[in-house]
Formats: C-alpha cells, structure tokens, sequence
C-alpha cells in the first residue's frame, strides 16, 4: 500500500494517532471539487455539514484549505463563489487552484502571440495569468475561413488571412474541451503544421513546432449522468494522433499543468502556505491530505508529489545530487513533508477500481501501477475530513 511507503520514511513521524492533541493544525487539505463535493451541478449531501468541521468560531476556515479542480473554464472568482455557496461559508478566490492556474509562473511564454483555446470567458481566464496576446479560435476562423470545411451547410471558400494585419500565432494554450472538436483539431494541426500561419502549407513540416500548453489531462470526469464523460484528455488523446497520422511526427507538449502534473501540486502547496497564514497560523505545513475521486489524476498527482517530496528531502543535504526544480524557483522550494492521497467513492473510480494505463496522459506513461493506489479509501468527503483529524490528533 502507498501509506507504507510514506509511512516508512525516515522523514514522516508519529503516524496513527501517535501524535499529541494539536490545538494548531499543522497539516493542509486539498479537496477535488468534481466527484468529491458535487456531481454537476448537483452537491453531494454529506458536504455542508462535514466542512462545519473546518470552519472556526469566527466564521472562517480553521484548517489551511485549498481547493484543486482540472476545470478550466471559469475564473477563480467564479469558481469560488459556487464553493462558497455549497459549504456554507466563505472560500476566497486564493483557495482555489484551477488546471491553468500554474500559468501564472509560466511568464516566458505571456508577452507572446497565444491562440486559447477552451470554454467560458477564455480572455479573461488569459488576462487574469498573465497572457497579453491572444487569439480565440473564432477569431482564427473568421480570418481563415476556408479552414473550417466540415460543416458542409457553413462552408466558405475564401483563403486568408482576411486581414493582413492578422498576427502569426506563436503557441497555443488549451484551458479546456473546446465545442466545436473538428473546427478546433482540424485548425490546431494546420497551426502546428505551418508554423502558426496557415495560408499555405511549407514544403517541410516545421520541428519543432510552435509551442503547446495544455492544462487538465482528465480522460473522464463525472457529472449528474450515470456514465462518465469525455473530458479534455480525450480532446487531447485526438489532437495528438491526429498530428502523429497527419505528419508521422509526435506533438510535443511545452507544459502540461493540471492533476496529476508535479507543478500544480507545488503551487497548490505554495497557496495552502499562503492561506494558512491569512487565517492566523504560522506553523509549517508537513502533512497535505489530498483528497479526490479519480486514480488516474487525484491519486498519482498526489502519489507523484509525495515521491518527489520524499526525493527533496532524502537528497537536501547531497552535495552532488539535487531534485529537479519547478519553474518558479525564486519562491523557493516545497515545505510539505509528505502528500497523502485519499480516494472517495462519489465519484468516477470506487474501492475496487481496477488501473488502467491507458486512461492516463501519453506524456506520464509508463506509469508505475502503485503510484495510482490511494493510500486511503473512504466512502465520501465527511469520512475523509474525520480521517485527516484522526491522523493529525486535530480537533
């Protein structure tokens, strides 16, 4: 089991109930939202009362709290609101990580020319990470008509640009599933292919190509239906062999961010730091109690997170070796000790869920199959807060 490894370290002490009752939480909760507190739009019903658990006499949070989604088409204030309307109290945009919420570090790539791509205000979502060029796939459609030719009843002849001041893209950012899927495959390998200008195919394919971001690589997600949906890791699954058949060349990923990428746990510990000192508690944070209902995603992120945390700490003092560091190095490196990933069963995977390595993303594979066993399971959020408290001595 994936608690005996972290259980073992040398690093991670006092497990089980060994510790002392802590007045002080000394420990974080990272919490999914789909599947772990709603399905849809529809909330889960242990919710309300299991998070009166963490609120303080004064109303707020009394246990640092982030909460982490693959969603990425909405703004953090947006998403927050919703939180706080379904628990009962208030949960500040800084609590809330969405999949392109990294982006923020990424700051290389915002003076550039990005077509962003997903659902929702996509501009605004761009805006507010600091992207200063974008350009939506309608507008690239608009100027490119031609390009667009699936739909046989909207079909348009004329090449482009249409304007001649239309800028070359210089990457593309995908936030999440888009709506239209041909429109958007079909004109994000001609941008791969003609090196973000396609008024004409070159003789050679350009490699590498223009840089790709894509944030949540979630191949299902769980809504009010009784199936699991597509989410945007099956819209990526497409675009990459698309491209492979199209060109016999692989799409290479600038960056991929969202569960179950190390870099958005990091930034998830860096906010839980953030948040517990703005609800008065200075003490470090060893412990994050990550909690989510997928395998593929909420568990191996967690479960990858822990390992290079453990690989941080058992190399700090090496002289020759050090772990590889995240792109936003100048806040430092990780405090947390260990990331202990707790599975529920509201959501898309149960108990006796069985690992399948094809649902995972084509750039973490292979995959070794223990990262994706949770070192808890429990039937819902309520369980999995009582479980923290328990492992913690914190009441």
């Amino acid at each position: 089991m994936a608690i005996m490894k972290i259980l073992l370290r040398p690093d991670i002490k006092k497990f089980s109930g060994a510790r002392q009752l802590s007045s002080k939480p000394k420990f974080g909760l990272l919490f999914d939202i789909d599947g772990v507190i709603v399905r849809g739009k529809r909330l889960l019903p242990p919710v309300p009362e299991a998070f009166k658990r963490l609120q303080g006499d004064n109303g707020k949070f009394r246990v640092p709290t982030v909460f982490v989604t693959n969603s990425g088409s909405a703004l953090r204030s947006e998403k927050a609101a919703d939180l706080s309307k379904w628990i009962g109290f208030e949960v500040s945009e800084d609590q809330v990580i969405m999949a392109h919420s990294p982006l923020q570090m990424f700051k290389q790539f915002h003076n550039r020319q990005f077509l962003i791509s997903g659902q929702g205000p996509v501009r605004e979502i761009a805006k507010e990470l600091g992207f200063k060029k974008t350009t939506t796939m309608e507008e690239l459609v608009q100027n490119f008509p031609s390009l667009d030719y699936i739909n046989v009843t909207k079909r348009n002849p004329r090449c482009g640009p249409v304007d001649p001041s239309f800028p070359q893209i210089e990457g593309i950012v995908l936030f999440s599933e888009p709506i239209n899927w041909e429109t958007s495959l079909q004109l994000m390998v001609d941008l791969l292919m003609t090196n973000g200008m396609p008024s004409a195919l070159p003789s050679l394919i350009p490699q590498p190509h223009i840089p790709v971001i894509a944030c949540n690589m979630d191949l299902l997600w769980v809504s009010e239906a009784p199936i699991p949906r597509y989410g945007h890791g099956a819209y990526l699954f497409c675009l990459e062999n698309l491209y492979k058949k199209v060109t016999s060349k692989n799409m290479i990923y600038t960056a991929l961010v969202g569960k179950p990428s190390e870099i958005t746990y990091h930034h998830a510990n860096r906010m839980l730091l953030q948040h517990a000192k703005s609800i008065g508690i200075n003490e470090n944070i060893n412990t994050i109690y990550a909690i989510g209902d997928n395998i593929n995603t909420d568990v191996f992120g967690a479960n990858l997170y822990d390992k290079y945390l453990s690989s941080h700490y058992s190399l700090k003092d090496s002289k020759t070796r050090r772990p590889v560091p995240f792109v936003d190095t100048q806040n430092g490196t990780p405090r947390a000790k260990a990331c202990i990933s707790i599975l529920v069963e509201t959501g898309v995977h149960k108990r006796d869920a069985e690992f399948n390595p094809d649902h995972s993303a084509r750039d973490f594979l292979p995959i070794d199959e223990a990262l994706c066993k949770p070192a808890f399971i429990v039937k819902d959020v309520s369980y999995a807060i009582d479980l923290a408290f328990k492992e913690e001595a914190f009441d």
